[in-house]
């Protein structure tokens, strides 16, 4: 770990060191091409959050906006598809989305401490990795099921709130799936379905687990107050390919959280009302989406206060705490992920 910041390759013999997995400054500002369609995904995305969570915020249930927000998450899939295959891509992770808000507030009043989380957690890391494996998704991995579910267990909630969380992500989420597939119905086309199922291959699923557990216990016992957070880091690097690009992922996701908590710290301080708070999550939604394809460290400059003036809706946090465990934690979790990668590395360099 001590030479992933560095710049340069390093020559290496396959019979004296494993294949390196350091990265310098260059490689983390590169800039990939525009993805093509990169703005109708980021009206999309944008239009898929803020309607829920207007709507949440003038019927005066503010508190459901967290549910809402997670069922939105439904239109960040499949970007790269179009018409039926993204309808099948987006209603299976809705379904998963809306399932983990359900859990999330099934676990919040049930009232199980921290360490019970981190473990129905580690559940939730390792049936979604499995689930995206086998129904493709775009963007692979558990990430956002995790986020979900963390958050929403996190919220005060009643028996009699399971049922409201169910409802409102549902809505949410097919919200989303008709925004995101009006295209094919304007345009009438019948394309012929592309989406498939795909085996399960390699140990994804025991890699989240074990990354997601770790991360998950080590700030929990550091008695931080967003465990999740952590388990959510060490998770994001595991959802690209190949060990060198998921460490610079692991690097992207602590220098893009860095600075983010920058910009985020004046959001906070503005003490914003629920409807020009919602207003500033949809711009920062909408440049996410522009950016993330680029560079995924700059997108997080713009993730991280979105990520963190959600959380506001629901009930309002100390500005401090807020920005110190973000940081904390996304460090515990990226460093974690890179701590199995160099185990990883190691082990395959010694078979």
């Amino acid at each position: 770990m001590a030479g992933m910041w560095t710049g340069g390759s390093r020559a290496s013999s396959p019979t004296s060191r494993p294949p390196t997995l350091d990265f310098g400054v260059r490689d983390l500002l590169r800039l990939n091409p525009v993805p093509p369609g990169s703005h109708r995904v980021a009206l999309r995305a944008g239009l898929s959050v803020a309607v829920p969570l207007l709507t949440v915020i003038a019927l005066g249930r503010t508190p459901w906006a967290v549910y809402a927000a997670f069922g939105a998450f439904t239109s960040l899939y499949g970007r790269n598809h179009v018409h039926v295959p993204r309808a099948v891509m987006q209603a299976t992770a809705g379904l998963a989305l809306v399932t983990c808000v359900g859990l999330g507030a099934a676990f919040a009043a049930s009232g199980a401490g921290p360490w019970v989380l981190v473990l129905a957690a580690v559940g939730v890391a390792g049936v979604g990795s499995l689930l995206s494996t086998v129904l493709d998704w775009h963007p692979s991995g558990p990430l956002f099921l995790i986020f979900a579910f963390g958050t929403v267990a996190a919220t005060h909630a009643t028996w009699s709130d399971v049922p409201i969380a169910f409802a409102v992500a549902a809505a949410s989420a097919a919200f989303a799936l008709v925004v995101g597939n009006i295209g094919a119905v304007v345009t009438r086309t019948v394309p012929q379905p592309r989406a498939r199922l795909r085996s399960p291959r390699g140990p994804d699923p025991l890699r989240y687990m074990v990354a997601v557990g770790v991360a998950g216990a080590v700030a929990t016992t550091a008695g931080l107050g967003h465990s999740w957070w952590a388990m959510v880091a060490a998770a994001a690097p595991l959802s690209v390919r190949g060990r060198a690009h998921q460490a610079l992922r692991a690097g992207h996701r602590i220098a893009g959280t860095v600075l983010g908590l920058l910009t985020s710290i004046p959001l906070l301080l503005l003490g914003l009302d629920p409807v020009p708070l919602v207003l500033v999550v949809v711009v920062l939604q909408v440049v996410t989406e522009l950016l993330v394809g680029r560079n995924y460290g700059l997108a997080l400059l713009f993730i991280t206060p979105m990520a963190l003036l959600m959380g506001q809706l629901g009930a309002s946090q100390s500005a401090p705490a807020l920005v110190l465990d973000r940081g904390v934690e996304t460090v515990i979790g990226a460093v974690v992920a890179v701590a199995l990668l160099a185990i990883e590395n190691r082990r395959a360099h010694q078979w």
